[in-house]
Parts: C-alpha cells; structure tokens; sequence
C-alpha cells in the first residue's frame, strides 16, 4: 500500500491540472493493515473514498462496488499491485476521445508487450483473448485486463454476475456486443512485484470456457439490452 499510495499522490496532482478527481479503493476483506493504511490516507486526502468488505469476495466483486460507487462521468480502474502503471492514466483517457465509449489497455496489441510474465499465465491470457475476439467478432487484442477507462454509464450499465477474475472480462465483452465503441491503449504488461496473485488457474480456465459458450448462445439477447 505504502508504493501505491505514493504513486497515486502525484498520479491525482496531474490530474487535477484537466479533471475533478475522486479516488476509490475498494479494501476486499483484507485481514492486514491495507484497510487501516487506507483509512489514514483518506484522513488526509478529501479526494478519497475508501470501500470495505467485510470479508474477502474477489476481483468481480471488488469492480462492482467499486462502480457502483464512482461518482464521476469517466471511471478508471487499476490494479493495486501496479502491473499496469498508474503513471499512465494520462495517457489512456487521452484515448477517452469524443464517441469513445472505453479505452482498455492492451499488452497483446502489436504495439504493446510483456516484461517477465511466466508463460503459462502468458499463453493462457493470449489464448483466451483470441477466443473472445472471435465470439465476440471484434479486432480488440486483450480481454483480461483491468486497466481501462470507461463512460460511466457504460461500467454502470454492465450487471457483473462473476465474483472472480471474469468480471474483468464481462466489463469488456457485453459493451462490445451492445456496440460500444472500444478503443485500445497498447502498454506494457509487467510482472508484480508485490504480494502474490490469487488466481486459481485451473478455475479460470472452467470459467471462461463456460462464460465463452454462454455468450456464444446469447448474443443476439446481449445485444438488444441497452
């Protein structure tokens, strides 16, 4: 928290030179000192918000309390292990362009990379997006990240069912098959340097197979509900 917090500070004064900022974070059950830590951040900065459950639900469900929360007219959301670098919200809400929908971050675009990503989760990552593009008809790269910048209405209008890691995906595949407009911010991926992930592969895999069917058999209903 410490790292972050002190990132987020000068990410927020850069900010505020074009936008109104309110800042989330969502303390997922945490039985350590993230929430206190976070608490006495808020304590001192009137921009902050922080969000508890009581006890630890995962990914998806952290994203929903976190939007359904969000005030503002252009929502971001970020990782807190800073796989994604929260230097570069800048840059992805230039992208936030007029009729832009949603701008995600994409480390498999042609213009984007790794850094020190393990193969499997590597393979696994690429390999489900490329499913996705398919069902979903679209030219969007990455489908599993969670640095992405949306219209509110968007985020808000996206009923997230999945707890886990798919809500990530959800966020992204109804807007697509609604017709968003998406537009991709080509990044670099970078392995966490602090604490450990909680991803359970083998589960994932279940869940975006049965997810990717799913939307296989629903398109049409997906997209007529606005």
């Amino acid at each position: 928290m410490p790292h972050l917090l002190k990132r987020m500070e000068s990410v927020v004064d850069n900010l505020k030179k074009d936008w109104d900022v309110e800042l989330l974070f969502v303390n997922d059950g945490s039985k350590d000192k993230t929430g206190s830590i976070l608490e006495d951040f808020a304590k001192a900065h009137k921009f902050v918000r922080v969000l508890h459950h009581r006890v630890n639900m995962n990914l998806g469900a952290a994203m929903r309390t976190g939007i359904k929360e969000a005030k503002g007219d252009v929502i971001v959301t970020n990782d807190s292990d800073c796989t994604y670098p929260p230097e570069e919200i800048p840059l992805l809400l230039a992208h936030l362009t007029e009729g832009v929908d949603m701008v995600t971050a994409s480390p498999y675009h042609p213009k984007g990379g790794v850094e020190n990503v393990p193969g499997y989760r590597l393979f696994l990552s690429k390999s489900v997006s490329q499913l996705y593009r398919w069902v979903t008809k679209s030219n969007i790269h990455t489908f599993t990240s969670l640095f992405r910048a949306y219209r509110a209405p968007v985020a808000k209008g996206v009923d997230i069912k999945y707890n886990d890691f798919l809500g990530v995906t959800e966020l992204l595949t109804y807007p697509l098959l609604r017709g968003c407009s998406i537009k991709e911010y080509p990044t670099v991926l970078r392995v966490r340097k602090y604490g450990s992930s909680k991803i359970k592969i083998l589960k994932v895999i279940k869940s975006h197979l049965e997810f990717l069917w799913y939307l296989t058999k629903n398109k049409r209903k997906i997209a007529r509900i606005r």
